[in-house]
């Protein structure tokens, strides 16, 4: 005799990027099961885990989840791990001012997604030249390696969000040419344009929760909460 079927409950979650509400089903052992298995893993391959789970439980198969922003994934992970575990976790984190550990309880429910400021995904460097930018698609994490240091990351990043290059006579397709092709292009950019490509990402969409407190000393405290390690270590 077979054994009995355990129906799993439907709901819906709007993907922030495309405003699009998807239905989902939420992580079973199976996927709590594949979070275990990078507990001691780096970011890398959390996010690798964390992918894998979203497209276990989506159950609209038009996404794919390499379209979606990194931000995105964030999201549905924090609205899947409340609807399939609790909506409330529990944080701690030391004061910097009075160094005494505070414990916060924080409802996922009200975790949203803010984008901080309006800043163009076109970037101009010369009257002539200029590039067109978008945020970085979970695609990108199967690409990461190894960095050296900030800049390496910065130009990683570079790289694989500029989608246009164009002049006053041409479009430029960056897919098309070959990454030591880019490397060489990003390493010519003057200071004033770097400055704007790190401004456009510095003024990506990001989680958002804001913890106000008053610590021992009596002072007027605020936290605001803005990736997936400041709301729980995937527990």
């Amino acid at each position: 005799m077979a054994l009995p079927k355990i129906k799993s409950p439907v709901f819906e979650i709007v993907i922030p990027s495309i405003n699009q509400p998807v239905d989902f089903r939420p992580f079973l052992v199976r996927e709590e099961k594949i979070l275990l298995m990078t507990q001691t893993g780096n970011d890398r391959d959390v996010v690798k885990a964390i992918k894998q789970i979203i497209n276990n439980c989506c159950l609209n198969e038009s996404i794919n989840v390499n379209d979606l922003t990194v931000v995105d994934l964030e999201y549905i992970f924090v609205k899947l791990r409340a609807r399939s575990v609790n909506n409330v976790v529990t944080v701690n984190y030391t004061d910097t001012e009075d160094s005494k550990d505070y414990k916060f309880d924080i409802n996922l429910d009200d975790v949203e997604v803010t984008k901080p400021k309006e800043v163009s995904n076109k970037i101009q460097i010369t009257d002539e030249v200029g590039i067109i930018m978008s945020y970085p698609n979970a695609s990108i994490i199967d690409e990461m390696g190894e960095f050296q240091d900030e800049m390496d990351v910065l130009n990683f990043f570079i790289s694989k969000c500029m989608t246009q290059i164009y002049d006053e006579n041409q479009v430029y397709i960056v897919t098309e040419y070959t990454d030591e092709e880019l490397k060489e292009f990003i390493d010519s950019l003057d200071v004033k344009t770097f400055e704007k490509i790190r401004e456009f990402f510095d003024a990506s969409p990001k989680l958002n929760y804001v913890i106000e407190y008053k610590n021992s000393l009596g002072n007027d405290r605020t936290i605001t909460l803005e990736t997936l390690r400041d709301f729980f270590i995937l527990g």
